[in-house]
């Protein structure tokens, strides 16, 4: 690779990596302001943005009822051009769900066209998606396993077994409870009350910063970006009919939070 080449491959990251702290702190804010039912979100460290912890409340009324689960997203330096990685930190037993932790699901895939996977194109990741869709997805995903591809072959052939039989065929819905069951000792620990009723679980759990540094980060970066859109605006009006231009203003377009039952199962087709 030439220098020049170079040069230009990491000044786009650079850009890249701007553009995804910004995107990613927005988000953050925004869950942080307005939490979503079921979940706790925290960084896994305060001064990286591209590593967020996960805990899932199982939802009332299904198999995974009193469950904490806890999963790692990974963030990409292109996000959102780019899908995060989800990973299971919690042993699961799901037809989704790799032996590793990974979660198998459409809404991850790279946005390709490819004939093979069996997806469309608009079932895979694009730049609209954000957190919010990923974890309504997850959530929805545990509770309805796609079997046609699944990432764990004895975990879907028993869910359907358990499924056809209407749970009559008990193997699969006990080794669910025995997982929720060996939660019980984690959240204690980590000094987390489990939701057991709906309107435990529809609280919005809000988890206060460690410290101010994540709402000062916000600020510098929202700041500048209004700064370099400002200058654009008023370089361009400037060029055009020789005065200052105006002020662009930026919203934040998250998902209004939902409880569970009427979360959107759009999204969950796996591959």
């Amino acid at each position: 690779m030439s220098t020049v080449n170079r040069g230009a491959q990491r000044i786009s990251e650079t850009q890249h990596g701007e553009h995804s702290q910004k995107a990613l702190m927005m988000e953050l804010k925004s869950l942080q302001e307005q939490p979503l039912e079921g979940f706790r979100i925290t960084l896994v460290t305060e001064s990286d943005l591209y590593n967020w912890q996960v805990a899932i409340f199982g939802p009332p009324n299904t198999l995974y009822e009193g469950g904490y689960f806890k999963a790692h997203i990974k963030f990409p330096v292109d996000y959102p051009y780019s899908p995060p990685t989800f990973r299971f930190l919690t042993k699961m037993w799901h037809p989704n769900i790799y032996e590793n932790g990974d979660v198998c699901i459409s809404i991850l895939h790279p946005p390709v066209d490819d004939p093979q996977s069996g997806e469309l194109p608009s079932e895979r990741w694009n730049p609209t998606q954000n957190v919010r869709t990923i974890l309504l997805s997850v959530i929805s995903l545990l509770n309805e396993p796609n079997t046609f591809s699944p990432a764990n072959v004895d975990a879907s052939v028993m869910f359907r077994k358990w499924r056809d039989s209407k749970g009559k065929d008990k193997e699969y819905a006990e080794i669910i409870r025995k997982q929720v069951l060996s939660t019980a000792a984690e959240a204690e620990r980590d000094g987390v009350k489990v939701p057991t009723t709906l309107a435990e679980y529809c609280v919005q759990t809000r988890v206060p910063s460690q410290d101010s540094s994540s709402d000062l980060l916000y600020d510098d970066l929202y700041d500048d970006d209004m700064e370099q859109e400002d200058e654009e605006d008023d370089d361009s009006e400037l060029e055009s009919v020789g005065e200052a231009g105006g002020f662009s203003g930026v919203e934040d377009g998250g998902m209004s939070t939902r409880c569970y039952d009427d979360q959107d199962d759009s999204g969950n087709e796996e591959s």
